[in-house]
């Protein structure tokens, strides 16, 4: 099977690094296609960086990786998708692997997210897609551990082979060692997490929405952000775009 990986933290992230070095180690034929810049919170967007519509792509070679095809594209992660199942990068991929992302994406804010945006961009393409997180936390880490995450990555991926084609999964992990991770949970998206966005300064011209922690926050049992904060690496399958069947509407 052909695998693409991508992320949204761009070409030089060393999360994508480990993703591409799991997939390789998991048997999968990779090919690497990241944003040539960071590019968090695209969500599907087909946004290139010219003004004229065109791609600026440039091959790549990544550190332990002899041999795997690599581009930096000059567009984000949906974009790049989209590209990637209509043969811009050699044959067309069967799973789109996206991450390991710097930080969670969990609850309903996974809309926003340029890392599961090339998933679900996967999804309506008839790819199946995984997209892996990491939990730093808003302060970050000095030395994430990407190879534990990685590991979950190969469990994640046996699942996603015997899946159907559109099929998203969604996985996040809490950055400790592989001996302290606790069992893989299937979870539900939080209605909301301990982290949130907020309009924190306002002035004549511009605002800046930001990210802070919510103490009081207590996201609800058996869903994503609760199961992470307690040390579970917890896996979630997404749906991506399609009509809503029990929505009533008048006739014409």
């Amino acid at each position: 099977m052909i695998a693409l990986i991508t992320n949204d933290d761009g070409i030089d992230s060393p999360g994508l690094t480990a993703l591409a070095r799991m997939a390789v180690h998991s048997g999968l034929s990779v090919v690497v296609a990241a944003p040539a810049e960071e590019s968090s919170g695209t969500s599907a967007g087909l946004t290139a960086a010219k003004d004229d519509r065109r791609i600026a792509v440039a091959r790549k070679e990544l550190p332990g990786l002899p041999g795997v095809p690599a581009f930096a594209v000059a567009g984000h992660p949906g974009l790049i998708t989209f590209v990637a199942a209509q043969g811009a990068f050699g044959s067309t991929p069967d799973l789109v692997l996206s991450g390991i992302n710097r930080g969670a994406n969990v609850g309903r804010a996974v809309l926003h997210s340029g890392t599961v945006g090339a998933t679900l961009t996967a999804s309506i393409n008839d790819l199946r897609g995984l997209a892996v997180s990491l939990d730093v936390g808003l302060a970050g880490s000095a030395n994430p551990d990407w190879e534990a995450a990685a590991g979950i990555v190969e469990q994640a991926i046996g699942l996603l082979r015997d899946s159907p084609a559109g099929t998203v999964l969604n996985v996040n992990v809490p950055d400790v060692s592989a001996d302290r991770l606790r069992p893989l949970r299937h979870a539900r998206l939080a209605r909301f997490g301990t982290v949130q966005s907020r309009v924190e300064q306002l002035d004549d011209d511009s605002l800046e929405v930001v990210a802070v922690t919510i103490d009081d926050a207590r996201p609800e049992p058996d869903s994503d952000a609760a199961l992470l904060a307690e040390g579970h690496p917890t896996i979630t399958a997404l749906r991506s775009v399609s009509e809503d069947l029990g929505v009533e509407l008048p006739s014409a």
